[in-house]
């Protein structure tokens, strides 16, 4: 169940289909979504400054992408779903992905991923919600944060100078200014 857990959110992934990938994330998750939310909605330079690489890069990738209106409609939930269907959780995170050995301890798992068939030192995290296996994918968001700071440091520019480079390379749009600064 675990694992097909996984293969149908990554199935949902692979085909842009973020109503249904919300279906096999826990309530972490979805925790997560909503409390960036809210610091996309209501946070200044130097709280985004401050906050780690990757929430950072999510604010500033949603301020610059979606519109005011569309920000102030979307609940977390919401912008899971957005953050899906505008690419912003890569298809290439799970792409090549699939989940090996597994443990469970009554309602927590965790499986070790898989890459390419190979195994990783990288487990992925499961709650039993509602009699559902769920992904936690606040569990890797510490690989992640690790990963973009690896990038930022091979690429050699200060890292907001990186990000706002990325966020161009991937939009075809230069971000303005404004992304730093609150909405509400």
């Amino acid at each position: 169940m675990i694992k097909q857990t996984f293969n149908n959110y990554k199935s949902a992934i692979l085909n842009d289909k973020g109503e249904e990938a919300v279906n096999y994330v826990d309530s972490r998750t979805l925790k997560y979504y909503a409390d960036i939310l809210e610091v996309i909605k209501h946070a200044d330079s130097s709280v985004i400054n401050a906050s780690s690489l990757i929430d950072k890069v999510t604010v500033l990738s949603v301020r610059h992408r979606a519109t005011r209106e569309e920000i102030l409609s979307m609940d977390g939930t919401g912008l899971f779903v957005y953050a899906i269907k505008k690419g912003m959780v890569g298809k290439n995170s799970v792409m090549n992905n699939t989940i090996g050995d597994i443990k469970i301890d009554n309602g927590f798992a965790k499986g070790q991923l898989l890459v390419s068939g190979q195994p990783t030192e990288i487990y992925m995290h499961f709650y039993k919600e509602q009699d559902h296996w769920k992904i936690d994918l606040t569990s890797i968001f510490p690989i992640g944060n690790a990963a973009f700071k690896d990038m930022v440091e091979e690429d050699g520019r200060p890292e907001n100078e990186f990000i706002f480079m990325i966020l161009e390379y991937l939009t075809g749009k230069k971000p303005g200014l404004g992304i730093w600064q609150p909405l509400l």
